[in-house]
């Protein structure tokens, strides 16, 4: 009940330092939307279907949406019986609880791109977040620079967008090309994908870092979550 007691600024100021939630395995982080504007995530690895659902129960319980990322399916057809109401995302590996769709909060689209088709998990989990947290959302797939007529055919797709997640294995150019294409922010996630010298991603993550185009910056290797809250943080703008 509001008693003008304090400021709006104050208030709010105090629920950001408000405790978090502690639960048999986790200390849950319900209010770091109100600190950096998106909620706490669940990283699905070395997770257990109770962990998993111990936290989903306290965040859903204090009004979150809850995204749970890199899950399997036998484990998120478990943690569905224990909290039930949430949908699964298997190319993406992504489960998620909603009341409905996400408000579209982000100013325009991010376009998330990739070179081949043995990216596309990596490309589905930026596409998923992003929608999760917001965002409109378009995909362009399979137009690696072996092809390069194929991305160039899209090119005005590519200029539309806002924001662009460009994902890419092998030798990693795809964002390189894409960032001489656009005036946009183009985040580059090098993918695990390649032959022996790729050395699981380490190739193309060099590649990326090295790019002559300046508007390119990258995440980590597979890294398609973090690629879409950078761009959901760069959309709101």
């Amino acid at each position: 009940m509001q008693r003008g007691e304090l400021e709006p600024s104050q208030a709010l100021e105090r629920l950001v330092h408000l405790p978090f939630v502690d639960t048999p395995h986790a200390r849950v982080d319900t209010h770091r939307a109100l600190r950096s504007g998106l909620p706490e995530v669940v990283y699905g690895p070395g997770k257990t279907a109770r962990q998993i659902a111990e936290v989903v129960r306290v965040q859903r319980g204090a009004g979150l949406a809850v995204l749970v990322t890199r899950i399997d399916a036998a484990t998120a057809d478990a943690v569905l019986r224990e909290v039930p109401g949430g949908e699964y995302d298997a190319p993406a590996r992504l489960l998620c609880y909603a009341d409905g769709e996400a408000p579209v909060r982000g100013k325009g689209t991010v376009l998330v791109v990739s070179a081949g088709t043995s990216d596309l998990a990596v490309a589905a989990e930026a596409a998923g977040v992003a929608r999760h947290y917001g965002n409109p959302v378009e995909t362009l797939h399979d137009v690696g620079i072996a092809g390069i007529h194929r991305l160039l055919a899209s090119s005005e797709q590519l200029r539309k967008a806002r924001v662009l997640i460009v994902v890419a294995g092998m030798e990693g150019a795809l964002p390189s090309v894409v960032g001489g294409m656009v005036d946009k922010p183009v985040i580059a996630v090098p993918t695990s994908v390649g032959y022996g010298a790729s050395f699981g991603g380490v190739a193309a993550l060099l590649g990326m870092l090295t790019s002559c185009a300046s508007n390119v910056c990258v995440v980590n290797i597979d890294n398609g979550f973090g690629a879409a809250h950078v761009a959901t943080l760069i959309n709101r703008l």
